[in-house]
């Protein structure tokens, strides 16, 4: 279990429409318009919130064939709001409200997780701690005229604690690896992707699985997606619910800050590896 499709899950279809519109109709203004929210401070230094590219770290990283933004949403009192964009003018209420919706998912999806591993219903809520980390992701793929070429994003799973995900149901992309072959996602009229994250897999010591997925390209179709990266408070500790270690389940994660595991994440990711191999036993 690492993936799976969620419909009838509460956030409304016309919430979710004017959250795609409104992503789309800010990617299409010209590029002076969204570089005045650029993730690069007076043009050189790179931080992860702002409109552009991942950073990059040496001239042989290959980059990925997508435009996005990347936003700080929870918690609601460290959002940078100078970097929200203000056009279309609905842009900042709907990320507001879609951010309630999706919280609201995760946050009915919690217990029901940790019943199935037969813990407190409360366990994984409890772990998140006070100060836990909300990103949104709008992600713009423009048709690309050699997609054998290049990913939309390169291989990788997700170092959240899970992971929400709406992807544009007019043009697939989203592929899963599992047993070595590559799936494509089925894509759904207003249905919402979940993902397990890295930090599920740690705390479930294995029993639920982080994907590694990627993004292909169209030569033909542009994408969009929107997708919100739930974490743990960055100044706790990531390990194996005790409860489910045992003769016949040994620890199989080291215990590892959330900060430094995110910090980690995005250096293994430029380098198409996974962080999550560095912490195993």
């Amino acid at each position: 279990m690492g993936a799976l499709p969620v419909a009838n899950h509460g956030v409304g279809a016309s919430l979710m429409d004017a959250m795609a519109d409104a992503s789309r109709e800010f990617f299409r203004q010209p590029p002076e318009e969204k570089r005045k929210y650029s993730n690069l401070v007076d043009g050189k230094h790179f931080r992860l919130e702002g409109y552009g590219n991942d950073r990059v770290a040496s001239e042989d990283q290959v980059l990925d064939w997508c435009d996005r933004l990347y936003l700080k949403v929870e918690p609601q009192d460290e959002r940078n709001l100078a970097l929200w964009p203000t056009h279309p003018h609905s842009f900042r209420n709907v990320l507001h409200d879609f951010t309630a919706g999706c919280t609201r998912v995760k946050d009915r999806l919690l217990p029901a997780m940790a019943k199935l591993l037969e813990l407190d219903e409360d366990y994984f809520s409890n772990q998140f701690g006070d100060k836990a980390d909300t990103y949104a992701r709008f992600s713009y793929y423009p048709p690309c005229p050699r997609p054998d070429l290049v990913f939309g994003v390169k291989p990788h799973s997700d170092g959240t604690f899970v992971t929400v995900l709406m992807a544009d149901h007019s043009v697939g992309g989203l592929q899963v690896l599992k047993d070595g072959v590559w799936y494509d996602v089925p894509t759904s009229p207003h249905t919402l992707l979940i993902n397990m994250g890295d930090q599920m897999e740690i705390m479930s010591n294995g029993i639920f699985k982080s994907p590694v997925h990627r993004v292909v390209t169209n030569a033909e179709k542009e994408r969009l997606s929107v997708v919100l990266f739930y974490s743990v408070d960055p100044e706790r500790d990531i390990k194996p619910a005790i409860e489910l270690v045992n003769e016949k389940r040994p620890v199989l994660y080291k215990k590892v800050k959330t900060k430094d595991y995110i910090a980690g994440l995005f250096e293994y990711f430029l380098e198409g590896k996974r962080v999550i191999d560095t912490i195993k036993i």
